[in-house]
Parts: structure tokens; sequence; C-alpha cells
């Protein structure tokens, strides 16, 4: 790889690490892990063709163009996790994946059984997603840090919703809302 390309793709990356908090090849290399996949079977579930997925992967193509994709990798993370800490069976998740792979996307705040608590009321990390996604799918990370910043003197806490849920990883939103609910 020349000079040149490496540039591409380090910006690439970078750009993915703005848009969706961490790098595509990392990020979808957990869920491969996690959910026991292999590239050809993530590409399938996420609706992309292999070849796109592993462009994602290396940093040649930045962003995911599809809203129904980003919504579909979002449903994966969720399972991935619910995966992880045992409330969901490697047979549940395999009919998950056929449900997430059958999904049309649509509108981005969803309400489905699997992102809700025993209850029935959404997760705080879901809820925080899909306030994520929302806001992702009208700008980019950097796009919403500008406003923050033009807001930030008349409307401090404005500015600062936008930053944490807008440009921020999710593990830290999340974290945020905690705090802020004593």
């Amino acid at each position: 790889m020349d000079a040149a390309q490496q540039e591409a793709t380090a910006r690439a990356r970078e750009l993915q690490r703005n848009w969706y908090g961490e790098p595509l090849g990392a990020l979808f290399r957990r869920l491969i892990d996690d959910l026991g996949l292999n590239q050809a079977r993530l590409a399938g579930v996420l609706g992309l063709s292999a070849p796109m997925l592993s462009q994602l992967m290396s940093g040649q193509r930045a962003k995911i163009g599809n809203p129904a994709v980003v919504q579909r990798v979002q449903l994966l993370q969720d399972l991935a996790g619910q995966v992880a800490d045992g409330s969901v069976s490697a047979a549940e998740a395999t009919e998950r994946m056929e449900e997430i792979k059958k999904s049309q996307g649509g509108s981005v705040l969803s309400n489905t059984t699997q992102t809700t608590t025993g209850s029935g009321a959404p997760t705080v990390k879901r809820v925080v997603r899909e306030i994520q996604s929302l806001l992702r799918s009208v700008a980019a990370a950097g796009d919403i840090i500008e406003a923050a910043d033009t807001l930030a003197p008349t409307h401090p806490e404005l500015a600062e919703f936008l930053r944490v849920y807008g440009a921020g990883r999710t593990s830290d939103a999340v974290t945020h809302y905690q705090s802020h609910q004593s």
C-alpha cells in the first residue's frame, strides 16, 4: 500500500470513529467473535455484499450508506451484549439474527421485545443508541460538535447533550444519563 492509500485508509478509519464510535473493522470483528460468525455470514445478516463488508472493515470505504444496515449493526451489538451477559442463548441468538436479517429498517426508533427490560421499558443503552443513531443519521460527529460549540454560549445544556449523545461513545452517554438520574 502506498502512502496515499495509507493516508486515505487512516482518514476513513477516523471518519468511522467519528460516525460510529470506533473503526468498523474493530466493531465488525467484535461482532464476528461475540456471535460466532464469519465475515460472509455477518455480511448476509447485515444485508451487505461480502466485498462491501471487507472494504468497510479495511478502511477502503468509510460510511455505511444504508440506514437500515446501520440499524442492523446496532441490533447485532445489542444481541452480542445479551449473549455475553447470558440473557440470550446461542440458539436464540441464531433465531434473532434471522429476524435482524429480515428487518427493513424504517424508523430509527424501535420498540421490539429484544430492546426492552422485563417491565417492557427500553433499556438505557438502547435508548442512548437510538438517540445517537437519530442524530448521526442527519449529521456527522464533527458537524454535531461544531453545532454544540455554536450553541454552548447560550444553551450549554443542549451543547453538552449534543456532544455526549451525538458525538460521544455509547458507554460514555449511558454513564452520563445514569449520573443525571438522581
